[in-house]
């Protein structure tokens, strides 16, 4: 056999000049550098094929485990399409808690409001909002988070956010959207330059560039020829960043699920760089009334080392977290309101009687009211029909990483296996706000569905005879809940002005 092997090289190889045992060493050498590379070849195919979730199998304890039909995508394009129906599709396939494979992750969806404090009380060790956090602004901003800066975050936060921080933010949202506002209304006074817009559009666009000057500070006027150029500038500069912000929002879904065509992809990274560059840490230094909360945060990325460039982004990723959700939400409020003249006879009245109190009245042609802080927490016909308004409009995805093998432990004794590396999930939306045990008749709005009878703040909601304590969540859990105290006040200063 060795003789047949030798003669059939020596003919294919026409070694009448090389003898038959160096063709054979030849042979085994190229054999030996071949032999690695196929090794190399299949353990990317089975690594491949075990991101793909070929491999993955359901183990005795884990709960129901869907991984869809398209290999990796799983069920990505549905949840995308229709995340509330694809999750009452799995709850009424597979229970209230069940694992589903969505662009490479596998998530697991606690969807029973009872076992909700399960989830908040867990460790940092084994459930964690930041790795996700951190993939997620990464994906969406190009920001790379380095150190404790989600940590100083929400210490800023909670000075600047809350309190007597917040006192100093809340006047200054009411002069910046009195100041536009006004504008806007000087100019529809010449019939000239009346121009036409959606209620959507309009309250997204004038919150949105209230809240931008507030928190990012505005031109001094200074450097300016007047004080009307400078707020001229200012009304300019924050109506382009509107309309390109507007267009990097409605790619923001795709963006998230990694899901953008090549010429999205193009466009989100302009929108992204356009963005940054009037966001940027040297102009933000050339303005007046800059936030503390802005200010603090670009301080301490600066004395930490951070490139200009990435603190350019990071100053993007809390212009979106801070305003994406206030205009649509206030556009909602407002047509609520419209729609129910019994909600917006209340409500007005509401207003009317403390601005009373402070000396001011709501008039057409009057002068601007203000309404403080201290005069928001007087609002609980106001806050109750807002509240209404999140239930109805807001639908976060609550997550978290799990870090390592950990039991879920179901408020009625049921106990689930949870693998490391996978996530744990929430939609509050479909578990609690239109659950109709908890809120009767829920996709109505009903402005005071969160007041006693007595006009104090309702909080005692009930599901199977049992009071459910995380009863409306559209600001998120916890240590990764949205800073909604600004938001909210951002939305009661608008309504007002408006009405």
């Amino acid at each position: 056999m060795c003789v047949s092997l030798n003669s059939f090289f020596c003919v294919a190889c026409n070694c009448s000049e090389l003898g038959c045992g160096q063709v054979v060493q030849e042979v085994e050498s190229v054999m030996g550098l071949l032999l690695p590379l196929l090794l190399a070849l299949l353990s990317c195919l089975i690594g491949g094929l075990y991101l793909l979730g070929v491999f993955r199998r359901h183990r005795p304890g884990e709960p129901p485990l869907d991984k869809g039909l398209i290999p990796w995508l799983g069920h990505v394009l549905e949840f995308r399409r229709n995340t509330l129906k694809f999750i009452e599709r799995m709850k009424q396939n597979h229970g209230d808690v069940f694992t589903v494979q969505l662009g490479g992750c596998y998530i697991t969806f606690l969807q029973d409001p009872l076992s909700f404090g399960a989830f908040v009380k867990e460790s940092r060790e084994k459930l964690d909002f930041r790795p996700f956090a951190k993939q997620l602004v990464q994906r969406v901003f190009g920001y790379v988070a380095e150190g404790d800066d989600h940590n100083f975050l929400q210490v800023s936060s909670n000075k600047h956010l809350k309190g007597e921080g917040l006192k100093v933010l809340t006047q200054a949202m009411m002069d910046n959207l009195q100041n536009l506002m006004s504008h806007e209304i000087g100019s529809a006074a010449d019939q000239s330059s009346w121009k036409e817009d959606g209620l959507f559009m309009y309250s997204y666009n004038i919150l949105f560039r209230a809240g931008y000057l507030s928190l990012y500070g505005y031109t001094s006027s200074q450097s300016e020829v007047s004080e009307e150029k400078a707020k001229e500038k200012d009304r300019a500069e924050s109506e382009a960043l509107f309309k390109e912000f507007r267009k990097f929002d409605q790619l923001f879904p795709n963006l998230v699920y990694g899901v953008l065509s090549p010429r999205e992809r193009l466009e989100a990274k302009r929108l992204r760089e356009l963005i940054c560059n009037t966001l940027s840490v040297q102009k933000m230094k050339m303005k007046n009334n800059v936030s503390g909360w802005i200010w603090d945060n670009a301080q301490y990325l600066e004395e930490n080392g951070m490139t200009e460039s990435m603190i350019n982004r990071y100053m993007f990723v809390l212009l979106w977290a801070s305003q994406s959700n206030t205009g649509p939400i206030s556009f909602w409020l407002l047509l609520f309101l419209m729609k129910h003249p019994e909600a917006m006879k209340a409500v007005k009245e509401e207003i009317d009687k403390v601005l009373k109190e402070s000396g001011q009245e709501v008039r057409r042609g009057g002068p601007s009211i203000n309404l403080t802080f201290e005069m928001l927490k007087e609002t609980p016909i106001l806050d109750s029909a807002l509240e209404e308004t999140l239930r109805l409009c807001v639908a976060p995805v609550i997550t978290r990483v799990v870090l390592q093998d950990m039991t879920l432990k179901m408020a009625d004794g049921r106990e689930y296996i949870i693998r490391k590396g996978d996530r744990l999930a929430m939609f509050p939306y479909s578990a609690v706000h239109i659950d109709p045990e908890i809120h009767p008749d829920p996709h109505s709005f009903k402005y005071d569905r969160f007041l006693n009878p007595d006009g104090s703040k309702k909080t005692d909601f009930y599901k199977n005879g049992q009071k459910v304590k995380f009863y409306s969540m559209p600001w998120g859990l916890w240590v990764s809940m949205c800073p909604g105290v600004f938001a909210s006040n951002e939305m009661k200063q608008f309504f007002p002005s408006e009405c």
